[in-house]
């Protein structure tokens, strides 16, 4: 077993090893069983067309959204009006930025889960067991010129790439929300008026080659502690949904967005809509890199379940809570537990719910 080099980040350490370094490897019983993984044609996960949203196919489309969201947790979008040029930039910088030189890229580390801006690697370094196979730079998106100084500098056209990506996907978000708002039965405006002054994040994740991807995770299984999540990846899988007890493997699209119902969506629609657990697997001879934006509340936001989806038959599940404590909690607790809502259940619920079925 090849003991670990004294780097601070997995990609300058990825390259010269022959093997996974002891402090990545998986007790045997949570590592991935690749062999168990069920690879499906592209169909995995249910593809919404999203032309007409706005036209003669909106209450369609509004039926998909909401059964994506009530059966499967996830579904993939096209035709979402992100330009080709606007993701396939947003790629390439992605790229360039983890080979630049290792002393330019810690310009930016920090493993303090609180910074805005920072590259890091694993999940939380602070907190953690066993790392995972991932290095990660993490940008907080909105209200963009809040950020966008802090963001790097190089490669030189990061910022305005990034920028122009942020406010596309966000224009994407927000019409997803009026969506899944009007899905539930509610006003269009509702999830939007529950998030306060909004927040959104984004991580650029990079999963280098791995020797033996048997062993680790990019990501082990986990839930998004956020609203909605809107995924960016390049051409190699990684990414796999749980579905019925088995994981599915979730085959890249090229410019589709997968989607996925985070942690507060489920809470804000008292449970009707499920935050499902995923993880990503690592790859022995290719790099892979995807791009999630979180969409979110601002953290003084007070988020429970919608009003209109409460009743007799249906109390609430949970208790009102401000964002910023179950986001705390979430960092606090790491990927070791697979989601934070015991801490957040009504009293009347607290041991009847299984947060994750």
């Amino acid at each position: 077993m090849s003991t670990p080099i004294n780097k601070l980040l997995l990609t300058d350490l990825a390259s010269s090893v022959n093997h996974v370094p002891s402090n990545y490897i998986r007790p045997v019983s949570d590592r991935p069983n690749l062999v168990d993984v069920v690879h499906v044609a592209e169909g995995s996960i249910p593809l919404i067309d999203l032309q007409g949203l706005h036209g003669p196919n909106h209450s369609d489309i509004i039926t998909q959204i909401g059964l994506a969201c009530q059966q499967d947790g996830f579904f993939q979008v096209k035709n979402h009006g992100v330009p080709e040029t606007n993701i396939s930039d947003m790629l390439r910088i992605a790229r360039e930025f983890f080979r630049l030189p290792e002393s330019e890229r810690l310009k930016n580390y920090s493993d303090d889960p609180s910074k805005t801006t920072r590259l890091s690697t694993s999940f939380n370094v602070r907190t953690e067991k066993v790392a995972n196979w991932r290095d990660f730079l993490r940008l907080h998106c909105h209200p963009l010129q809040d950020f966008v100084h802090e963001w790097p500098i190089n490669p030189p056209s990061f910022r305005k790439v990034v920028a122009e990506y942020c406010t596309s996907t966000r224009r994407l978000a927000l019409r997803l929300l009026e969506a899944m708002s009007e899905s539930l039965g509610l006003e269009s405006n509702y999830i939007d008026k529950q998030l306060g002054k909004h927040g959104q994040h984004m991580a650029i994740n990079y999963y280098p080659p791995c020797p033996e991807p048997e062993l680790t995770y990019g990501l082990p299984g986990h839930t998004d502690v956020n609203l909605i999540t809107i995924l960016l990846q390049d051409d190699v899988p990684g990414l796999q949904v749980l579905r019925n007890g088995k994981w599915i493997s979730v085959n890249p699209i090229s410019n589709t967005f997968i989607v996925n119902v985070g942690d507060q969506m489920q809470v804000l629609s008292n449970d009707r809509y499920k935050s499902v657990l995923h993880r990503a697997v690592v790859n022995r001879d290719k790099e892979r890199i995807s791009i999630p934006t979180f969409y979110c509340p601002s953290p003084d936001a007070v988020i429970g379940p919608a009003a209109g989806l409460v009743d007799e038959d249906h109390p609430a599940v949970y208790r009102n809570f401000a964002y910023q404590e179950f986001y705390e909690k979430f960092w606090n607790r790491g990927l070791a537990t697979e989601s934070c809502f015991d801490m957040f259940m009504a009293s009347s619920t607290q041991s009847t719910v299984d947060p994750v079925s």
